[in-house]
Formats: structure tokens, C-alpha cells, sequence
């Protein structure tokens, strides 16, 4: 403590972020502070803390720390550097699911929707996010059946008309492609669907009556029962309204709770005055407050995050939000207001935030528990049983697939803290190995990684702290030919499929842990990932040569329709399912080549 306590004294009075070390010098957590010489020695005497604070307290060895001009460049350095490190005891936000946004590019002649899980900046509209018990296809039925917008997503030019498809000829399209209607017209109907989306029901549950009662009388009961089943879509949706709030509120409420070792965050997400679901993060932290646990919350859920709303409710008092309304604005280009409302409406949402955060907390406290026996825990108890050099935080795990040698692959993939961290995955095309020779595939794979090390390109590519490769001993042996050539001294291991043997490079004889064992569990499942993820690839390469060999033999389809038709349906399989309607929809495919293509495999069946 003697190091830490000299340096205390140096502590300088200005804003900035303090990085906390351990014994192996590794980043476990990373602060920002109005001042740092304040906010650093509050760690470090005696007082109040909570139990994760305390450990956090213990683990820490040494401290550094980075000067900034203002208090929000010390937020955003914060954010960048808990991106970088991943410590251990700062909030580590995983991927979250991407849920679907409908999108629509108003710069085009006869715009449509498209279904899309990320918002870009390309001047389109979006709206969404979608989740559950609204679901984005069935809303997308409603605008086709309602406004009878095309659901082909070709280009369409109003002074070069195309020969129409067959939705038109059923009445599901207005047929702009060929002409059948005005440019004014169509614009009309478009806008009227987003009227729709912007939470204005009316009109359409009004068009859907009509529609219905009228194929009613006209006997075509099939179509009848499928507008009575959109009336009752829509009134799903129309269920999730907040009637307090204005159709034109889209925000997210936020609420924070927690046990002194756990926190929980709720995102309720609120869009065009309708609640649209519920996110769930639980934050196993050193943080000392839930104001600072919103703060670094805040910062990494919405620089990640597609669908920014205009307004974020919180239940707690948070005194970063100026500032982080300002980086938002700048980083992210949206204009955000953070508030915590004292009355009303909104403080009733926020409560409601909280009430759901509660709830899940109290829940799932066991699950928590049981996910850190089987990451972090699991973590140190490897390190310990193998007697690695280092706490594996960063594990890589390697596998090759092909079939007789053909369409050779291989996979990386990372896990941190024992968790998958799906951004950090790679693939590799297989360049220099010819015909069956799974050591050299693994060798030239490892070669190309190593190579990463050391250069501008290892921001990208973190050291890793083990790397795990999916085989046994002579698997083992080919790396550590390739770890000998480039003198890397990264701890290495292989696992075993038939015996679940675990070798190492130290010991002559492999190491057997009981198959309860969480350390195996945690080494089975990435290894089990990087299978996985190895025969994804393989297949996709394998499915897409076959596919483009497939259609070589079909009349008028050339290379630029197999790689559409490739691109829309990805195997030969979906393709031979596709109805002519759907295959229609693929750009340059009219009614002719559709016909051909299920012509030619039923034939070929």
C-alpha cells in the first residue's frame, strides 16, 4: 500500500480518469472524476462501502491516471477506455439484441419498406425498434394490405416503366412499376403509411373494415378472415398505447435498482406514444452509486444503440446528464433530453422503470450468482488449475472446417470474462494449404493471427491472455510449432472432443477435470462456439458455390440474377421452396425467369 499511498499525494486537482491496476497489472476498473485528487483518495479511506466496492478495494495494487481539459472529455475518456479494457469491475455492457426497424428512403421515385436491424445515416426514414408482442412482419402486412405499397425492393424509374408482377394482377400492389399509378398517387399512400407508424390507427383499422365487409358480400371469404386477422393485429398494437402520452412521444424509461452487490437496469421503451417492450441489464459492478452506474450506462448503451429515442426519462437523479446530452449531440448526432421527473406522467413511468428493475432483480439473483460461477469464477479457477501465466480474460479458441479438404475454413472466437464477445469473432478463408491437412490449416491460421501482434492492427486484435485450440495432442503440437517460430509466449492449450482431455504444452499427460467441473464447462463451451461458428462459415461458402453451380443450367439466369437470387434466398433449398410471387421480388426477376427457375426444379425433383 506504501506505492499507492505516495502516489495518492501526487494526485493533481483536476478533472480526468483514474485507471485502477492488480497485482499482475492488469486494467480491473476505470473512473472519471471532477477532481482527481478527490475523488481517487475517497477509495482508500475509511468509511462506508459496499461489498463490491471493498473487493474492488482489495484487488487494487497500483493506479494511473489520465488529465483532461473538462469534466465531459473525462466521460467520454472514460467510455473509450473501459471499451479498450473491459475491467473487470466496470459496468460491461454486452451485445444487445438488435431488434428490427422498418426503413424507407423517401429520395426514391416509388419508395417501399424494407425490414433492417440497423439505423444508418443515409437521409431514410426508420421506425422501430420493434420487439415483443409487436411484431415488425405483421405490421408490415397491415401497411401492404391497408395502403397496397410494393413489396418489391428493385429500383423503379417513373419515366422507365417494367412489366408489372403478379401482385398487381391480385390486387396487393398499385402496379407503379409498370405505370398503373400516378407518382402523386403513390406518394400519397406512403405517406399515409407513415402516418400509420407515427401511431395514427385509425385509418387503417377503418380501411381494413371496409375491405373486409366488402369481400364478405362478394363471398371471397379467404381474404375477408385475412383482414379480420390484421383487425386483430392492429389491436394489439393499439393496446400498447400510453393514453397519457402524446402519439408523438419516443422515449425510453429508465430504472435503476439494486442489493449493494448487484444493480439492475430496465429499459422500457416507449415509441410514438405506444410501449413497445422491455430491456433487462444486470451490472455486477464496483460502483458505489446508481447515479454513476446510469452515467456509464448511459454512455456505452446509447453509442451502441440504433434506434435513439428524443427524450430518456430516468427514475433517479443523474448529474452527468448536461454533459451527456451534449456528447450524444456531438457523437452521436441526436438531440436528447435527459430528465428525471418529480410528477406526472413521466415520474409514473419511471417508478414503473424501477418497479420492473426490482423485479427482476429479486428474481434472478440466483441465475446472477450461477453465470458468475460459471464465467469469472470458472476464469480464476482455470488459471489456477492449469497454472497459466496470467488471469485469461481475453480467450481465443480455434477450429477448421471443410469436407475432403474442399471449401476450407477456419474460426476464432473470443471470449472475455468467460463470456462469448461476438464483435471480436473472425473467420478465415483457408489460402495456402492444398487437400486434407486440418495441422496446417490450424498452423497457417495461427500464423496469420500472430502476425497481428505488435502492429498498428493489435487495437483491433487484442493480445490475448490463452489461446485454446479445438483438438488434442498432435493438434497442440502443430501451434506450438508455430508459437516456437515467432517466440510468443501466450499461454496455450487444446481440448480434447472424445475424452474431454485437456493438453498443455508443460505436461506430458493430459490433464481430466470432472465433467461437473464449471472450468470444463467453460472450456467445452468455447470450444463448442468455435465449432459452431467454424461450420456456419463452411457451410455458407459450401451452400453458395453449389447454389451458384445450381443455376448455371437455367434459362435467363445469368451471373447478375444467380448473385441476387444468392443474396436474397442464400441456399438452393429456399430457392426451390420460393413461390413465383416471392421469387419476383428479386431485382430483374419478372414473371418469365421465375416461372423458369420453379419450372427447373421441379423437373429436376
Amino acid at each position: 500500500m506504501s506505492v499507492i499511498t505516495e502516489k495518492l499525494k501526487l494526485l493533481p486537482d483536476k478533472p480526468g480518469c483514474y485507471i485502477m491496476l492488480d497485482k499482475d497489472g492488469e486494467v480491473i476498473y476505470v473512473g472519471k472524476a471532477k477532481v482527481l485528487k478527490n475523488r481517487v483518495r475517497q477509495y482508500f479511506q475509511n468509511g462506508p462501502k459496499n461489498e463490491k466496492t471493498m473487493m474492488l478495494v482489495s484487488n487494487i495494487a497500483d493506479f494511473s491516471y489520465v488529465i483532461t481539459n473538462t469534466e465531459i472529455d473525462a466521460l467520454s475518456l472514460e467510455n473509450n477506455l473501459i471499451k479498450r479494457y473491459k475491467p473487470k469491475y466496470n459496468i460491461l455492457l454486452k451485445d444487445d439484441k438488435q431488434y428490427p426497424f422498418l426503413r424507407i428512403d423517401l429520395k426514391e421515385d416509388f419508395p417501399t419498406f424494407t425490414i433492417v436491424r440497423k439505423i444508418r445515416k443515409d437521409g431514410a426514414k426508420y421506425f422501430g425498434p420493434f420487439m415483443g408482442g409487436v411484431p415488425v412482419a405483421d405490421v408490415l402486412e397491415i401497411i401492404y394490405a391497408c395502403y397496397n405499397i410494393r413489396r418489391c425492393t428493385s429500383s423503379l424509374d417513373r419515366n422507365k416503366p417494367k412489366k408489372e408482377c403478379l401482385n398487381y394482377h391480385i390486387k396487393r400492389c398499385l402496379g407503379p412499376c409498370a405505370g398503373h399509378c400516378s407518382y402523386e398517387e403513390y406518394r400519397e399512400r406512403v405517406f399515409q403509411a407513415i402516418d400509420f407508424l407515427n401511431g395514427n390507427d385509425n385509418s387503417a383499422e377503418k380501411i381494413l373494415s371496409r375491405k373486409m365487409m366488402a369481400f364478405s358480400d362478394n363471398e371471397e371469404y379467404e381474404l375477408a378472415m385475412s383482414c379480420r386477422d390484421k383487425l386483430r393485429m392492429l389491436n394489439r398494437i393499439k393496446q400498447r398505447r400510453i393514453t397519457s402520452l402524446n402519439r408523438f412521444i419516443n422515449a425510453d424509461i429508465i430504472g435503476i435498482t439494486g442489493n449493494g452487490i448487484y444493480q439492475v437496469i430496465t429499459v422500457l421503451v416507449t415509441r410514438s406514444g405506444r410501449m413497445q417492450g422491455a430491456k433487462y441489464f444486470t451490472l455486477e459492478t464496483g460502483m458505489e452509486t446508481d447515479e454513476d452506474a446510469l452515467s456509464s450506462f448511459i454512455m456505452q448503451y446509447y453509442r451502441q444503440e440504433t434506434g435513439i429515442p428524443d427524450e430518456i426519462i430516468l427514475n433517479v437523479e443523474c448529474k452527468d446528464a448536461p454533459m451527456l446530452e451534449k456528447i450524444l449531440r456531438v457523437e452521436v448526432g441526436k438531440l436528447v433530453t435527459i430528465s428525471t421527473p418529480k410528477q406526472g406522467e413521466r415520474r409514473e413511468l419511471a417508478l414503473m422503470a424501477e418497479k420492473n428493475a426490482a423485479e427482476y432483480l429479486e428474481k434472478s439473483v440466483d441465475k446472477i450468482k450461477h453465470k458468475d460461477d460459471m464465467t469469472v469464477v470458472a476464469c480464476e479457477r482455470l488459471k489456477e488449475i492449469l497454472k497459466l501465466k496470467e488471469y485469461p480474460k481475453r480467450m481465443e479458441c480455434y477450429d477448421i472446417s471443410h469436407i475432403s479438404g474442399t471449401d476450407k475454413v477456419g474460426s476464432m472466437v473470443v471470449f472475455t470474462d468467460g463470456v462469448p464477445d461476438r464483435n471480436n469473432y473472425r473467420r478465415f478463408k483457408i489460402k495456402t494449404v492444398e487437400g486434407n491437412n486440418d495441422f496446417a490449416c490450424l498452423q497457417e491460421v495461427l500464423k496469420r493471427r500472430l502476425d497481428k501482434l505488435g502492429t498498428s492492427e493489435e487495437e483491433h486484435f487484442a493480445r490475448p491472455n490463452l489461446i485454446i485450440i479445438d483438438g488434442g495432442k498432435g493438434q497442440l503440437s502443430a501451434i506450438k510449432e508455430v508459437f516456437d517460430e515467432r517466440g510468443c509466449t501466450i499461454d496455450l492449450i487444446s481440448l480434447a472432443k472424445r475424452e474431454e482431455e485437456i493438453y498443455t504444452v508443460t505436461d506430458e499427460y493430459p490433464i481430466v477435470l470432472d465433467k461437473k467441473d464449471y472450468v470444463l464447462k467453460l472450456l467445452q463451451r468455447i470450444r463448442d462456439e468455435a465449432h459452431r461458428f467454424a461450420i456456419t462459415y463452411h457451410r455458407s461458402i459450401r451452400s453458395k458455390r453449389m447454389l451458384s453451380s445450381a443455376l448455371d443450367s437455367i434459362e435467363g439466369i445469368g451471373e447478375k440474377r444467380r448473385k441476387l437470387l444468392i443474396k436474397k434466398f442464400g441456399t438452393v433449398e429456399e430457392i426451390k421452396k420460393a413461390t413465383v410471387e416471392e421469387l419476383t421480388q428479386v431485382e430483374s426477376i419478372g414473371l418469365k425467369q421465375a416461372q423458369n427457375i420453379k419450372k427447373y426444379f421441379e423437373e429436376e425433383s
